[in-house]
């Protein structure tokens, strides 16, 4: 069996990051991480497919930038598609889904696993829209995946449980964080990941003009950007006797209650 995960390299949440007063968006020209969401469909992934399949994975940037890919790679992963350009930057959600589509196709995959959601966009989006891209179908929010011949089982998280859903593969499958404890990549497996092949893409070669994805082709502007409002002092209540009456009005003019 061949699974394709996309990953996302984003810059290093616990930096505080900066905002490109041009573009109105986050700086991406620096180290850049593998997305934590994404580690758990990377550690799914091998675990799926054991000593008897390949893990490839997915990956776009506009500047090269290689260092989370590598961190996947240490992981265990066989090999990866890094799609990268100078027209990425700017590149919105059904952009990215044409993208990460486009290079799927050539990796020919029975199962693709992808985060619900990435930690620097939090569209939720683009695994259903690369599935339908595909023509696959999806199950999203998988809290446990299972493969059993040709048909793929999920544990769908929600709200009031879970769901067993099934389907017949090839499929495209997003989990949930916890859907498994990702592994951490150990000296044997970073040293193995500098020699692992890694295939390197321009939009040319998957026949994606550079003026339908990037700024030029968006549907979205950023406007404007303002920081974010001071938080302001709380209230503190000292029972007097009515007490619970106070802030039961205060819930109430909250709409909470």
């Amino acid at each position: 069996m061949k699974v394709a995960v996309c990953v996302k390299q984003i810059p290093d949440p616990a930096d505080p990051g900066e905002i490109d007063p041009n573009t109105k968006t986050l700086k991406r020209d620096v180290k850049l991480i593998l997305d934590e969401s994404d580690s758990y469909g990377v550690e799914m992934a091998l675990q799926l497919v054991g000593d008897d399949g390949e893990v490839v994975l997915v990956s776009m940037v506009p500047n090269n930038e290689r260092n989370g890919l590598n961190n996947a790679l240490a992981m265990g992963a066989d090999s990866a598609i890094l799609v990268s350009d100078d027209a990425l930057a700017g590149t919105d959600a059904l952009g990215t889904a044409k993208i990460l589509a486009a290079a799927i196709e050539r990796v020919g995959a029975d199962l693709v696993l992808t985060a619900t959601e990435s930690s620097d966009g939090y569209t939720g989006t683009v695994p259903e829209q690369v599935a339908e891209l595909l023509g696959l179908p999806s199950v999203t929010f998988a809290k446990e995946v299972t493969v059993d011949g040709g048909n793929v089982a999920v544990k769908r998280q929600t709200e009031d449980g879970y769901d067993d859903v099934a389907c017949p593969l090839p499929a495209l499958v997003s989990v949930t964080a916890g859907v498994v404890e990702p592994r951490y990549p150990s000296f044997k497996g970073i040293m193995a990941a500098k020699s692992k092949p890694v295939e390197e893409l321009a939009l040319a070669d998957l026949g994606i003009e550079a003026g339908s994805v990037g700024w030029a082709g968006g549907g979205q502007e950023i406007v404007s950007i303002e920081p974010a409002p001071a938080r302001e002092a709380g209230e503190i209540i000292e029972d007097e006797g009515d007490g619970h009456e106070r802030i039961m009005s205060f819930l109430q003019e909250l709409k909470v209650i």
